[in-house]
């Protein structure tokens, strides 16, 4: 029987890449088979996020600097044995099903738990994620220190959605502009911004428009913002 090489096998399995159903079953093959697949299955969840128990694993990744943000609510985390893969290094992108997971997994709503909860798994992600391209953020989660720190020492994130909450204060606002000029400022990884409902003052404005001029790598840049005159 002739072995194929692996490469071979990725390139076979990547075209099942939409079709989890038939991945998860062929990744039940062998040891090889399991290998080359769950990188595949994990690297787009998608609307996947908004599974529960997917979330569920998400938790067992957790440091103990992740955790410390959720002992104030007294969160009952999993205490399952770690996963057998590091399914969290796969992940490509955070999406806005993410958003609707966590809100699946939590038992009560409470806006101050949602975004612990929130922004202790996306700085996981920015920890843990070597293929992370692309995230979906809000300004809050965005000026959240831990966040926004790992998000600073991030070499593989190319790509933002940044949107604003209108019931989020001033403060937040303003937090979330200078966080994003240091980002811009960095010249980073970052190759595509956009900017969605994110009200800038005049002073914003130019703050954000000198970070911009002094960027050399930013390729893409979408602004649906309204300018508040203040």
């Amino acid at each position: 029987m002739i072995t194929l090489p692996n490469e071979c096998y990725y390139a076979i399995f990547h075209n099942l890449q939409n079709d989890y159903k038939s991945l998860f079953s062929c990744a039940l093959v062998n040891r090889q088979c399991c290998r080359i697949i769950i990188p595949i299955l994990w690297s787009e969840p998608r609307h996947h996020f908004k599974n529960e128990k997917l979330i569920r694993v998400l938790f067992l990744t957790l440091n103990s600097e992740e955790q410390t943000l959720l002992i104030p609510f007294k969160i009952n985390l999993p205490n399952h044995p770690k996963p057998l893969f590091e399914y969290t290094n796969y992940i490509t992108s955070i999406n806005y099903y993410f958003y609707d997971g966590i809100r699946n997994w939590l038992t009560y709503k409470k806006r101050e738990l949602e975004k612990v909860v929130i922004c202790s798994l996306i700085a996981m992600f920015l920890r843990t994620s070597n293929s992370l391209k692309y995230l979906y953020l809000d300004d809050e989660i965005f000026c959240n220190q831990l966040v926004f720190e790992n998000l600073y020492e991030n070499t593989t994130v190319t790509s933002i959605d940044l949107y604003h909450e209108y019931n989020i204060n001033y403060g937040f606002k303003s937090k979330a502009i200078d966080a994003l000029v240091k980002i811009l400022c960095k010249n980073s990884t970052l190759t595509s911004l956009k900017l969605i409902s994110i009200l800038l003052g005049i002073k914003g404005m130019e703050i954000l428009l000198e970070a911009l001029y002094k960027n050399t790598v930013l390729r893409s840049l979408n602004l649906r913002f309204v300018v508040e005159v203040r």
